[in-house]
């Protein structure tokens, strides 16, 4: 419990300031790029008081000036703060909507155009989602996706929600597996409990939903991609 300890605190104590100055400084110029940065500055910090270490391969093939919807796997509630610091330039990502709830926390996923997702299972609920996705790409960022929806309780790989991939076969926007591994060891699912340790990142090349007829077949090329950069038994 240690690390968890030291990394809650360090997350905390920076905070704080940040929110203090930067929100402002934000709701003022309208541009969220400063408070985005020192946040995942912040994350960068506490996993290394934590001794958490992210080793990152195949980020030199990530297209440049593009926006792209990193579809990633996931096994942590360590993925997204792992996973967001080593995309390049801003990114946002679907959140459940109670998240945006959270005080401060909440108020500055809002400023940097996170998109809440409902998972009533309504259709329309998952339209509004995608409609936002749109407009987050138009705007040149980023979307980083866990395309399972949910964490994996032992690892393996889940089956992939199909929003994602109609958000991709609709704007166009590259499709960049990630692979994410060694988090499940550091942080299981239901556990608070973080251990030092390693986890790994893999960005795959980008995918053109151009080149498919039907998004099944992207999903498939997709699930592919992700697949091959995970350890064997967590491909099934």
């Amino acid at each position: 419990m240690i690390a968890s300890l030291f990394i809650f605190v360090t997350i905390v104590t920076l905070s704080i300031p940040v929110a203090i100055i930067f929100i402002p400084w934000t709701l003022i110029t309208g541009n969220p790029t400063m408070l985005y940065n020192l946040s995942q500055s912040i994350v960068r910090t506490a996993f290394r008081v934590g001794r958490i270490r992210i080793e990152v391969t195949g980020a030199d093939q990530l297209p440049a000036n593009t926006a792209c919807i990193f579809m990633a796997n996931h096994v942590s509630n360590l993925d997204p703060p792992a996973l967001l610091p080593n995309i390049p330039g801003r990114a946002a990502a679907f959140l459940k909507r109670s998240l945006m709830k959270i005080p401060v926390l909440g108020y500055g996923f809002k400023l940097g155009d996170f998109i809440p997702v409902d998972r009533d299972g309504r259709v329309e609920s998952a339209k509004e989602s995608v409609h936002a996705a749109q407009h987050v790409l138009e705007k040149g960022l980023h979307i980083m996706t866990f395309v399972e929806g949910t964490r994996s309780r032992d690892g393996r790989m889940l089956p992939f929600k199909k929003g994602p991939f109609y958000l991709a076969m609709q704007t166009g926007a590259p499709c960049v597996p990630v692979s994410i591994h060694g988090s499940e060891t550091l942080m299981a699912k239901g556990s608070l409990r973080i251990k030092p340790g390693t986890v790994h990142i893999t960005f795959h090349s980008p995918i053109d939903p151009h080149k498919f007829s039907t998004r099944a077949d992207l999903m498939a090329a997709v699930r592919a991609a992700v697949a091959s950069g995970l350890p064997e038994w967590m491909r099934t």
